[in-house]
């Protein structure tokens, strides 16, 4: 089965500065695969190769088959796409936008259309200028959906979006993959990738470290939880529970990492005078700063670069 995106030791430097190294992945068709990484890690700089909207320093991309670079008018045609970040023409409505993307696309179904419309609450008459951050991303998700491309490549696409819409664009992209679509979608949240992929692989300084099943990554996860109690609390009765790292004690307040079950840590605390228990699932770049032990100045952009690398 040939894979649907497909690239071999991909590299990328803007100069002096490091994009992406030795990027090997693989897409196969009808799956929906996800690239998770902190932001800076080179997701964009991956997507950006896959649509030729720049050139690899070495290395190849292919999309059906076909290098990046040999022609992407040809590959263009097949997929639909959600940059990261976006900007279209101010004084169009919605509507006209979306009209705009399906002529260049020799047309769209109009009733397909309406029901993307009408699914995503999106007010077509509205200027573009006048929408909402998460308004403008609803344009631009139903700008990638309205043609039925056979990929979609998906940048970061909830971003701006409030839960619910989050949970009406989810929807749409199974019932897309259930058409036969491939996904290849871009994010940081490690709860978002979790909820829709097939698999992922997890890319940090450029590098892919990991490519694995939703389920082998679970390992990963974790939680950051607050346990507030009337009194004092001996610190050692948590310290020796399963999955529980880096733990601290303040006043009444202790405070850990759980890996795995939380049940343990519920059971113990609920031997005391608890007032409030807070637990919380980190942002991927947390984990990375847990799982790879790296620094905030680490994770922060090189100083000076010209390029925004993602």
């Amino acid at each position: 089965m040939t894979a649907v995106i497909e690239t071999e030791q991909l590299t990328k430097h803007y100069g002096s500065h490091r994009g992406i190294i030795d990027v090997d992945l693989a897409v196969q068709p009808g799956e929906v695969f996800g690239f998770l990484g902190p932001n800076g890690a080179g997701k964009t700089t991956t997507i950006r190769i896959l649509l030729d909207l720049i050139r690899p320093s070495s290395g190849h991309a292919r999309v059906f088959g076909i290098e990046s670079s040999a022609d992407p008018v040809a590959i263009h045609r097949r997929i639909g796409y959600i940059p990261g970040e976006f900007a279209l023409y101010d004084r169009l409505t919605g509507k006209q936008t979306l009209e705009y993307f399906a002529n260049l696309r020799g047309g769209v179904d109009p009733a397909y259309q309406r029901s993307l419309i009408e699914r995503f609450e999106l007010d077509a008459s509205r200027r573009f200028r006048e929408y909402s951050k998460g308004n403008k991303q609803k344009v631009g998700a139903i700008a990638a959906l309205q043609h039925r491309p056979e990929l979609l490549i998906l940048d970061e696409p909830t971003s701006g979006l409030d839960p619910l819409v989050q949970q009406t664009f989810f929807a749409t992209l199974r019932e897309a993959v259930r058409d036969g679509a491939t996904v290849f979608l871009s994010s940081h949240i490690l709860s978002e990738v979790e909820k829709s992929a097939d698999r992922v692989a997890i890319i940090r300084e450029g590098r892919i470290v990991k490519t694995d099943t939703v389920e082998g990554l679970r390992d990963l996860a974790h939680h950051q939880v607050e346990l507030r109690f009337s009194g004092s609390v001996p610190a050692s009765a948590f310290a020796s529970l399963p999955g529980v790292s880096d733990l601290s004690a303040e006043d009444h307040v202790l405070r850990m990492r759980v890996a795995g079950a939380i049940t343990p840590v519920v059971r113990a605390a609920a031997q005391y005078d608890l007032l409030d228990f807070v637990s919380r699932e980190p942002s991927l770049e947390e984990t990375f700063l847990a799982q790879y032990g790296r620094s905030s100045a680490d994770a922060a952009p090189e100083a000076g670069s010209p390029v925004e690398v993602k």
